[in-house]
């Protein structure tokens, strides 16, 4: 740790939270150089959705380079992205009735939410965009300007016109429906918003605190998108690729998005691949017009292809993650049901769970205490106040629950430090 306190940017953050030089990961689990051992509920932040070193896209990766398989190519025709497009149109776009052209930025999230933004401003001659309150995006400036975090933005440095933000779906409360209130916006020619080009959303926030849309209300989103001649953006980065259960995590509400930002863990494997999905007739780019160096990653490519056929050919991922879900959900709500003292709200989706601690600091300090006992995660939201829960999606119901055995045991340890243990649980 000593070069990495010397040398690495002040910048660094979750070396922070872990510090420990990690040696070794598989599946859920990680090692330390100093032998100690973790069990992962952290996911990569939701890159990791299948875990570390998986067998089958590990055999496939070094096959690949074994071959001399082209490593980069720009955006040129190569066998790998052929294939990968391929596979992705057979085992996620027919099934689900989708038609999308797929366009390749630079390999991460944030470039993919670029394109989307600049496609949409395009399409629609408007410089606007609509986002939401704790939304995040990424940290180049464009998704930076639809990202909601104060922090975030103020290290942009620059000011970041362009964009309104709204308030998200349960903002001010459950008795009040924020849809209604941009649709009072878009319909009052006094309001004084102009019309914009794209509205985006997440349908469940993660930085900003597992934060959930519910279905009619992104329902009322993209009607109101119809209606008033916007296009409908889903930013499915990190609620997608089976984070919620299913593969996109806005199936279930039966909404079609104009363009969907997709990455983080679809190539599988944790390397960078990044796509944006747009409506056919919006493809309007000049050849060119929106490129990067390392746009179609080959590798990637290779443990993509792996991934879907190893995990989307049927629906068994989805039907298991949402099993599970239910065990987390419900075990979570009875630690916190058992300590009257203690205010929280457990919300979420499938793997994409969180722990919303009205004393803020207690999440970040129930987090320390599950690292101290071998269990790895993280927090979100506005003041760190919420604990993600988000396990591989390959973890087992004896990895969940010994998992949920560290947070309870790192919950009474913290609440007992605060004086509000109720030793009777």
């Amino acid at each position: 740790m000593e070069i990495i306190n010397r040398l690495e940017s002040e910048v660094r953050g979750y070396v922070r939270s872990f510090p420990k030089v990690f040696t070794w990961a598989k599946g859920n689990r990680m090692k330390a150089e100093d032998g100690s051992e973790y069990l992962d509920f952290f996911s990569g932040a939701g890159a990791l959705n299948y875990g570390h070193n998986d067998e089958t896209m590990k055999a496939a990766l070094i096959e690949y380079i074994q071959s001399d398989g082209v490593t980069h190519g720009l955006d040129m025709a190569t066998a790998e992205k052929i294939r990968f497009l391929e596979t992705f149109e057979n085992v996620i776009m027919k099934p689900r009735g989708m038609e999308y052209k797929i366009q390749f930025p630079g390999p991460t999230g944030t470039n993919a939410v670029e394109a989307a933004l600049k496609i949409a401003r395009k399409v629609k001659k408007r410089p606007g965009v609509l986002f939401f309150t704790n939304g995040y995006h990424g940290m180049t400036l464009g998704a930076l300007s639809v990202t909601g975090n104060a922090s975030k933005r103020g290290g942009a440095g620059v000011a970041m016109p362009g964009t309104t933000p709204l308030p998200y779906c349960g903002y001010f409360g459950e008795d009040r429906d924020t849809a209604d209130d941009l649709k009072a916006l878009l319909e009052n020619s006094s309001s004084g918003l102009e019309k914009p080009a794209a509205v985006i959303v997440e349908t469940v926030q993660g930085e900003g605190g597992i934060n959930v849309a519910s279905f009619e209300w992104l329902k009322k989103i993209e009607q109101l998108c119809h209606e008033h001649d916007m296009l409908f953006i889903v930013d499915d980065i990190q609620a997608g690729v089976g984070r919620t259960g299913p593969f996109f995590s806005f199936e279930p509400a039966g909404i079609k998005p104009d363009i969907i930002t997709v990455s983080k863990s679809l190539s599988g494997y944790g390397l960078p691949l990044a796509i944006t999905m747009i409506r056919p007739d919006l493809d309007i780019w000049s050849p060119g017009e929106h490129n990067g160096t390392f746009r179609g990653f080959n590798h990637a490519f290779a443990t993509a292809i792996a991934a879907l056929e190893t995990y989307w050919s049927d629906d068994q991922l989805e039907k298991e993650t949402l099993r599970k879900s239910e065990i987390i959900k419900q075990r979570l709500n009875a630690m916190v049901d058992a300590q009257p003292s203690f205010e929280a709200e457990i919300r979420g989706r499938g793997f994409f769970i969180g722990m919303d601690c009205a004393q803020a600091e207690l999440a970040d300090e129930i987090a320390g205490e599950c690292f101290e006992n071998g269990l790895i995660l993280e927090t979100a939201g506005a003041d760190d106040n919420v604990m993600k829960v988000m396990p591989p999606l390959i973890s087992s119901d004896e990895d969940i629950a010994e998992g949920l055995d560290i947070i309870e045991k790192a919950l009474a340890t913290v609440l007992e430090r605060h004086g509000l243990l109720n030793s009777a649980a």
